[in-house]
């Protein structure tokens, strides 16, 4: 995926739902896929209204979060949008302003249409009732922040993937209760929360998604592959591509001379990610490897 990611600016934006939805939600699992159909709808529209003749398209990924910082039930899409569109003919354009009351009431009706249309006519009654305590919409978080295009990848690995709750956060177990804490999303204050081992463990793994079920998902340019999409200038540019694909080469070489895969997680068995590499406790940038393996390279080249 890091291939694929445009050199520009990216958008953090959170979608979320209505309190009394989200029960909805957890007795149907299937009802996810809603959420991810409004939004990328709500995204391609909103692009799709700056020139509907040139039909500009961004590249988004989207991802899933069922929690809330205090691990009960909370669906709500997190969605990275590139801070402009491609056009069909081949132009981008630069998009820094997005319009908040558009895509708060934009999100509400294509949801509860979506919604509508997987349950039935019993909806009408809820979905009347969110209408009349939403009169603004849902609420969509879609700020400016500060997400240049070399910390996009970065930021895709540690953020949007990350799970229910970090192992940082848990502070004690003592056999029978555990004791974790976490900042209040309203105010920031810092909550310590002690409660039962077994009321600990369901508030896990109802956040476990279900079997093939995709928590991650790719939008516009991201999702398609045209050749016209080629000539964008892309994070990692393609004379780069080989060098990181070679890092896979030491886990070969690990696992011939001592017998052990190096990504393979010594708890679980699956095959982890390599993200960053880290020397004497610091972390090495990958681009600094690379243009310094490059400058050896050429040296021995070089005549002498």
């Amino acid at each position: 995926m890091s291939f694929k990611m445009i050199h520009v600016k990216h958008r953090h934006l959170v979608f979320t739902i209505d309190a009394q939805l989200r029960p909805y939600f957890l007795d149907n699992r299937s009802l996810l896929n809603c959420l991810f159909h409004a939004v990328s709808s709500v995204i391609l529209r909103m692009f799709n209204k700056m020139n509907k003749s040139k039909n500009y398209t961004p590249g988004f990924i989207m991802a899933l979060h069922t929690f809330g910082r205090d691990l009960k039930w909370n669906p709500h899409i997190h969605c990275l949008l590139t801070e402009g569109g491609y056009s069909d003919d081949g132009f981008w354009k630069n998009v820094s302003h997005f319009n908040y009351t558009y895509l708060r009431n934009a999100f509400r009706t294509a949801l509860l249409n979506e919604m509508e249309t997987t349950i039935g006519p019993s909806f009408k009654e809820i979905k009347s009732a969110c209408y009349t305590n939403n009169k603004h919409g849902f609420y969509v978080y879609a700020k400016p922040n500060q997400c240049d295009p070399k910390a996009v990848a970065k930021y895709i690995g540690r953020y949007l993937g990350r799970p229910a709750i970090a192992t940082s956060r848990i502070d004690q177990y003592d056999g029978e209760t555990v004791t974790f804490h976490y900042n209040r999303h309203e105010d920031d204050s810092y909550v310590r929360e002690t409660v039962p081992a077994m009321e600990f463990i369901q508030r896990l793994i109802r956040h476990i998604p279900e079997k093939h079920f995709k928590m991650l998902r790719y939008g516009g340019l991201y999702a398609r592959h045209r050749d016209s999409d080629k000539q964008l200038n892309h994070t990692i540019s393609r004379e780069k591509h080989r060098f990181f694909l070679s890092l896979d080469k030491w886990r070969t070489c690990i696992l011939s001379s001592f017998g052990y895969d190096p990504l393979e997680c010594p708890e679980c068995g699956k095959t982890m990610l390599f993200m960053e590499l880290y020397y004497n406790h610091q972390r090495v940038s990958l681009e600094k490897l690379y243009e310094k393996a490059m400058s050896k390279a050429h040296r021995k080249r070089s005549p002498a």
